[in-house]
């Protein structure tokens, strides 16, 4: 068994943030799938989050998505939050659901338009505000389906006009993080795309305004952990929307489909400086379990991105260092090969079993006997999902 002793103060420090609506029903364009159990409301999103912190220990936080999970009292929504072992997290705006913004939102043409989604967004802050959340994350659904059938460039602006009045209300020790997406629901042009344009936008705005990753959200082929580098040299990598998808943006459980591209990207993570206490930048997940349970599929996902990250922690970066600086092709990816190839999974039990954490947490959730508890305790109402 691999003695992770060396690497667990830096295994302490991993947080990653929970994305409520994984907890709701979702599915494809053609059919959303029910199943018994799911919440009805941020309260039991909420509780349901803190069961996949119970048993990893990974996930102190739950992101909120607005207006899916709109309450009367933040401060009541906080406190039940504390009293389950978590906080709330980010807060994610929605500009992709209502009737008007089916020609875009805040690169309407339209002035009330672009007026009613930036007033979503002054609403999205004061609930950051009652909530003490310090990230507000924007992704946009805006785009054209066909060549000239609208000013692409006018959009840019516009762009750029709205997200200036946004970021002109944040507080000082809050962000604007703008995440970027290849295609879908706009299928000839996205008006954020790609990690240039958002990196351009939010450059132009501040230094409270950074760049977020999805990695499901490139063209095939894309390297992304080249992004993650470069995003981190220029200091606007602000978080991560860990997800795995095969030929489209899937949302799919992270590391499902090339475990070795999340080790690499972590890699990049930890040799950037973002990885830890002491960096800004912040890992969530950005899911819809379609088929699968919700609350295993969010407790995988999880326990995926801390064994890529204890892989990615045993690289011997100065041998690899040593090797690059020789021109040794073959020892530096041999280097990087090995720790991939590392068996962290033993290891990582012991490492939870000596915190207290049962080594492991998919057996301890299915004998816990909360999914049954939920089948049976949330009888009637409307469970969440999109659009709910």
């Amino acid at each position: 068994m691999t003695d992770l002793t060396a690497i667990a103060p830096l295994l302490d420090e991993q947080a990653i943030e929970l994305p409520s609506w994984a907890f709701g029903n979702s599915g494809t364009r053609f059919k959303v799938f029910a199943q018994p159990g799911v919440p009805r409301d941020p309260y039991e999103k909420i509780s349901d989050a803190a069961q996949v912190h119970r048993h990893t220990g990974l996930a102190p936080t739950v992101a909120l998505h607005i207006p899916w999970d709109k309450v009367d009292d933040y401060t009541d929504l906080s406190l039940h939050a504390e009293e389950n072992n978590v906080a709330l997290g980010t807060i994610n705006s929605n500009t992709f659901q209502d009737d008007v913004y089916k020609l875009g939102s805040l690169t309407h043409s339209d002035p009330a338009i672009r007026q009613k989604a930036i007033d979503h967004h002054y609403e999205c802050i004061d609930i950051m505000n009652a909530t003490g959340s310090r990230d507000l994350k924007i992704w946009l659904a805006d785009g054209t389906n066909y060549p000239g059938q609208d000013d692409i460039r006018g959009r840019q602006d516009r762009l750029a006009d709205s997200l200036a009045k946004i970021y002109e209300r944040i507080g000082d020790e809050q962000r604007l993080v703008l995440e970027y997406k290849f295609f879908e629901p706009a299928f000839y042009h996205t008006d954020v795309p790609d990690w240039g344009t958002a990196y351009a936008q939010v450059a132009a705005l501040g230094d409270r305004a950074v760049v977020c990753l999805d990695t499901g959200h490139h063209a095939p082929g894309t390297n992304i952990e080249f992004i993650v580098m470069q995003l981190l040299r220029l200091g606007k990598l602000g978080s991560f929307d860990f997800n795995s998808r095969f030929y489209a943006d899937d949302d799919l459980i992270v590391g499902a489909a090339d475990p070795f591209q999340l080790f690499r990207i972590i890699f990049e993570v930890v040799r950037g400086g973002g990885y830890g206490r002491d960096s800004d930048v912040a890992f969530m997940l950005d899911q819809c379990h379609n088929i699968e349970d919700k609350i295993p599929g969010q407790i995988r996902s999880v326990l995926n991105v801390q064994e890529m990250t204890a892989r990615a922690l045993l690289v011997d970066r100065e041998a690899l260092a040593a090797a690059q600086a020789a021109g040794d092709v073959l020892a530096a990816n041999g280097i990087l090969m090995d720790a991939f190839y590392t068996d962290v999974r033993p290891g990582l039990a012991a490492y939870r079993e000596a915190k207290g954490l049962a080594g492991d947490p998919m057996a301890a959730y299915a004998a816990s006997g909360y999914a049954q508890s939920i089948i049976d305790g949330r009888q009637g109402g409307a469970q969440a999902g999109w659009g709910a």
